[in-house]
């Protein structure tokens, strides 16, 4: 890149770049090499979710990401394909959480207004969507290598007619989102359990310390953040 180029860019509003957008409180903004072309190696996913609003299981086959809280808390869910362990890490403002380049993972909100920057070292991510692998392999296919029953799998895969990015799909049955709702409620903190249970709206940092009082809530930064945002 020639630094000193008329068309060289070191600004640019990644609000004018929504690359997905299910509703105006459920959207991704994206900012890379392609909008900001002196960005080195590092891009950049701006994600706004309400509370039950999840990006659906996936994969970057190029990128390691960091997932960085902003205001609300997302649930990010990590398959170790080395331990084959499913983890939950709940991560609240001031809070990051690692996914290694290639892992599946997916990212739910726990609270309306959640706000968190997916980080990625590739100038451009990459992402392989769960949608896009079952609507696009066979029913059959997939009841022959898991020994399923063909018509089942066929009628469960109808409706997945797109890719997802952000689910549930808008005029999704309520009955159909219960049991995942109950099971997110109940799943362990299994990440920055030293942070009090009552300090929802911002996270503390490992060297600060709470009086425990649950009425003074704890801030980091400026004291503040959008909890809320109406899209672009």
């Amino acid at each position: 890149m020639d630094f000193t180029s008329p068309s060289a860019q070191f600004t640019y509003d990644v609000n004018r770049n929504t690359s997905f957008k299910k509703d105006n409180r459920n959207f991704i903004n994206e900012l890379s090499i392609k909008q900001l072309n002196t960005l080195g190696n590092m891009s950049m996913l701006d994600t706004y979710l309400d509370k039950g609003n999840a990006i659906e299981p996936h994969h970057h086959p190029n990128a390691s990401e960091l997932a960085y809280c902003i205001s609300g808390e997302v649930v990010v869910s990590i398959i170790n394909p080395f331990t084959k362990e499913l983890r939950h890490y709940p991560t609240r403002p001031g809070q990051a959480t690692s996914i290694p380049q290639g892992w599946w993972h997916y990212d739910t909100a726990t609270v309306d207004g959640t706000h968190f920057l997916a980080i990625f070292d590739a100038p451009v991510p990459e992402i392989i969507p769960a949608s896009d692998m079952l609507r696009l392999t066979p029913p059959e296919a997939l009841a022959h290598m898991y020994c399923l029953d063909p018509a089942k799998v066929r009628e469960a895969l109808a409706p997945l007619n797109q890719t997802v990015i952000i689910g549930p799909p808008s005029g999704c049955p309520k009955e159909h989102q219960g049991a995942y709702n109950q099971t997110q409620n109940h799943q362990p903190n299994t990440a920055h359990t030293s942070h009090p249970p009552y300090n929802q709206g911002y996270g503390l940092r490992p060297y600060q310390q709470s009086d425990g009082n649950p009425r003074r809530p704890q801030v980091i930064g400026n004291g503040w953040a959008h909890l809320y945002h109406d899209g672009p």
